[in-house]
């Protein structure tokens, strides 16, 4: 399976410069304004990079505040992605500076081929520079294609929105079914059709929310009659007749039912990326998000940034990153069990991260 094996950032946000060699499943702790989100937003940013959008979204987001330390310190910003499968790795670099107007312009655009069996060095090719736009989403280079696709899966799923005006409440549009929604908006529609075109994947999810969920019996999803064209997020609940939708699951059970929808989903993104999923859920939700998280890791790479001790409990040392705030940047690193045996006899991860074992805290 194609991977980002490895990541190097400089001058985004509170990272001044940082390389991460990631692994399929990456969870990283870190108290309020390590930088976490940070990381999570500089994929982000590569999306609207891949998507044409540089200088619409630089400029509404000001280079001073992406910037590490603004214009005045930083007078470039740089991303460089490595992605590998076996022996065959490419990669993508591109350096932006900022203009007067506060926007970002794309300096130099480069991708990599990289034969690691046959040839010591990779083949280079500058595909642009000194343009408004990056040239990724456009260019015909075959390296730059891969990349493109790549770049478009790099979604931030947020499920944190269940308020009452929530998308995920109302009822969707019928055919918004490709694929699920980074706020689950079309998640009945999506659901719907999992039900109807991969029965087995849908009753896992079914089955999967019973765990944390005794009460619900099965989805009970069907366009609407008053409206075809719309179908709402509607279930059953064990021994009772009654009517129920969205609004009648609790905050921390419909964020649950997003996230095991994502992930026990027939087709994940390249990469899936989760900003502390463990808000409102019970322990053992939490517990069992572990498990659905390592399942996925083996069909994608998943990077998750939690505040969670439940969660880091769940996991080895090797997949934990922490994420300390040091000379007025963030600083990534990987924890490492040998450096633990002694501590891992007695405390669970997490237990060791209370304790500040770790690091990663105030």
């Amino acid at each position: 399976m194609r991977t980002l094996e490895k990541l190097t950032i400089k001058n985004f946000k509170s990272i001044r410069e940082q390389t991460l060699e990631l692994d399929r499943l990456n969870i990283f702790i870190g108290a309020n304004g390590a930088g976490k989100s940070n990381l999570i937003q500089a994929f982000r940013f590569l999306r609207e990079i891949q998507q044409r959008n540089l200088a619409t979204y630089s400029l509404e987001q000001g280079a001073d505040s992406l910037l590490y330390f603004g214009r005045k310190t930083s007078k470039f910003t740089e991303f460089f992605l490595e992605f590998a499968e076996n022996d065959l790795s490419n990669a993508y670099r591109i350096r932006l500076s900022p203009t007067t107007d506060g926007a970002l312009v794309v300096n130099e655009e480069t991708v990599y081929f990289h034969d690691r069996k046959q040839y010591q060095t990779p083949y280079i090719d500058v595909i642009s520079a000194g343009s408004k736009e990056a040239a990724v989403a456009i260019s015909e280079n075959r390296v730059a294609g891969w990349v493109r696709n790549d770049l478009a899966t790099y979604q931030l799923y947020h499920f944190h929105d269940t308020s009452d005006a929530a998308s995920v409440k109302a009822a969707c549009v019928l055919e918004d079914n490709r694929f699920l929604r980074p706020d689950a908006s079309n998640l009945a529609a999506f659901l719907y059709y999992l039900e109807q075109k991969r029965p087995e994947h849908f009753r896992n999810i079914e089955d999967t929310i019973r765990q944390i969920a005794p009460f619900f019996e099965r989805f009970t999803l069907e366009p609407s009659r008053l409206r075809p064209d719309r179908i709402r997020l509607e279930w059953k609940e064990t021994g009772s007749d009654a009517y129920f939708n969205a609004t009648s699951l609790s905050d921390g059970t419909l964020r649950f039912l997003c996230l095991a929808t994502l992930l026990l989903q027939p087709e994940l993104p390249v990469l899936v990326l989760l900003d502390e999923p463990e808000l409102g859920l019970h322990p053992a939700a939490i517990t069992l998000l572990a498990d659905l998280l390592s399942s996925a890791a083996t069909r994608t790479q998943v990077l998750v940034a939690t505040q969670s001790v439940t969660l880091v409990n769940q996991f080895e040392p090797e997949q934990v990153w922490t994420v300390d705030r040091e000379d007025n940047q963030s600083i990534f690193r990987r924890l490492i069990t040998q450096n633990m045996n002694r501590w891992l006899d007695d405390y669970a991860l997490g237990e060791l991260w209370e304790k500040n074992i770790l690091g990663a805290r105030p």
